[in-house]
């Protein structure tokens, strides 16, 4: 007795709970007895149980799926793949800007050489094949603008769809475009004689294109 009031020994809290438990397994064993005797009530119970179980299961792995499912659909996030479209348009400007620039300085020299009136008897009697030569290189130079103005083309057309979208992959079609107009200059530039300058340009926008590529699971261009 301790302040009026009556202590358990340890002791007697062990036998209690001992005896309560000893309580459940009997009260246990005599349901399963019961449940026995009724084998299609039991059988009932085990279904509803067993869909119940099942239920919570899908419930419980639903999100996780549905959260690797995302992750491996979209391995990028749409900030990491707008960047690399920005890396490509201006890619595509500046080679654009330096093909106008080296034209516009071609004409220029044209039309200097012409008002001078400096020619010479070796370029009197050669004058045709310099004609042949400069429409070689006139059409050649027309080859690589007529691709990049296509390659601008397709990158115009995967801007606007990717903007408004949610889902980046839902441009892959419009991807597909940009990888056909950039083999087509590649093509262009492998065939030609462009310079270093020129080459150097496409050989970086080349690269940012199989970036962007592979954030789609397409197949990047070779050299």
């Amino acid at each position: 007795m301790e302040g009026g009031r009556l202590l358990r020994s340890p002791k007697n809290d062990l036998g209690e709970t001992t005896s309560y438990s000893r309580g459940l397994l009997l009260e246990f064993l005599a349901e399963a007895r019961s449940e026995r005797s009724k084998p299609f009530i039991r059988e009932e119970d085990m279904h509803w149980r067993m869909r119940t179980v099942l239920c919570c299961t899908v419930l419980c792995t639903a999100p996780s799926l549905s959260t690797m499912t995302c992750a491996q659909t979209n391995p990028f996030t749409k900030a990491q793949v707008a960047d690399r479209i920005r890396k490509v348009e201006d890619g595509v400007d500046e080679f654009q800007k330096y093909l106008n620039n080296r034209g516009e300085d071609a004409k220029n020299r044209a039309a200097s050489a012409q008002s001078s009136g400096a020619t010479t008897r070796r370029q009197s009697a050669n004058s045709g094949d310099t004609g042949t030569r400069r429409n070689q290189a006139k059409q050649t130079k027309d080859d690589l603008e007529d691709a990049m103005d296509d390659l601008d083309r397709s990158t115009n057309r995967l801007r606007r769809k990717f903007d408004p979208t949610s889902n980046y992959l839902e441009t892959k079609a419009q991807m597909g475009q940009v990888m056909d107009s950039a083999r087509r200059v590649n093509q262009v530039m492998t065939k030609g004689n462009y310079g270093t300058q020129a080459a150097r340009y496409w050989a970086a926008l080349r690269t940012n294109i199989n970036d962007l590529a592979r954030c789609y699971n397409l197949t990047p261009m070779g050299t």
